[in-house]
C-alpha cells in the first residue's frame, strides 16, 4: 500500500555523512515537531536528478522556508558516501540535507519503490516529494514514470 496524505510515516532509519563518518538518522525523531520538505530521486548523479531536481530545491530553499518549511531533506537509494559526494558537488550544504536509503527499506515501506533492474539499478525509489508535518504526510507529489513536474521545488512552492 502506498503512503497517502494524512498517514504517519513508517518507522525508518536512514544515514547521513557527518564529519565523524556515517551516522544513522531515526526519521521519527528527526522529523518530530518539524515541517519537512522531503524529496526522493531515483539516483544521485543521474541526469534529471543532478541537473534539475536537487538544484531546484537548493535554489528555492529560502522561499520554502518562508512558506513554513523547517528543513529540506533529499534522499535516494544510494549509499551514504555517494549521497555525501553528490551534496558536495551540488553545493547543497546549508540548503538541503541529503540522506541515504541504501537498502531501499524506507521507500519500500512507503510503497514508493520500483524495480530498475532492467537498467542495472536494482530497487530504487520513485521520484516524489512530500511535506511532512510532525511525521504526518501533509502533501504528497508522486511523479508518473519518466516525468519531472509535480515533485519539483517550484511545484511544491505553489502548493504551500
Amino acid at each position: 500500500m502506498t503512503i497517502a496524505v494524512g498517514d504517519t510515516l513508517p518507522p525508518a532509519s536512514l544515514a547521513r555523512m557527518t564529519e565523524n563518518g556515517p551516522d544513522k538518522v531515526d526519521l521519527h525523531e528527526y522529523f518530530a515537531g518539524r515541517r519537512i520538505a522531503l524529496f526522493s530521486v531515483p539516483g544521485a548523479f543521474t541526469p534529471t536528478c543532478s541537473a534539475r531536481h536537487l538544484p531546484g530545491f537548493i535554489e528555492k530553499a529560502d522561499a520554502l522556508k518562508v512558506k513554513g518549511i523547517d528543513e529540506i531533506v533529499g534522499m535516494a537509494v544510494n549509499d551514504v558516501f555517494v549521497m555525501a559526494a553528490w551534496g558536495k558537488s551540488a553545493r547543497a550544504e546549508g540548503k538541503v540535507t541529503l540522506l541515504s536509503d541504501g537498502n531501499a527499506e524506507f521507500v519500500k515501506a512507503l510503497g514508493l519503490d520500483f524495480d530498475g533492474s532492467a537498467f542495472g539499478m536494482g530497487t530504487r525509489g520513485q521520484r516524489f516529494a512530500m511535506v511532512v508535518n510532525d511525521n504526518v504526510v501533509e502533501k504528497l507529489f508522486v511523479e508518473a514514470p519518466g516525468e519531472f513536474r509535480v515533485s519539483a521545488a517550484d511545484h511544491m512552492l505553489t502548493e504551500l
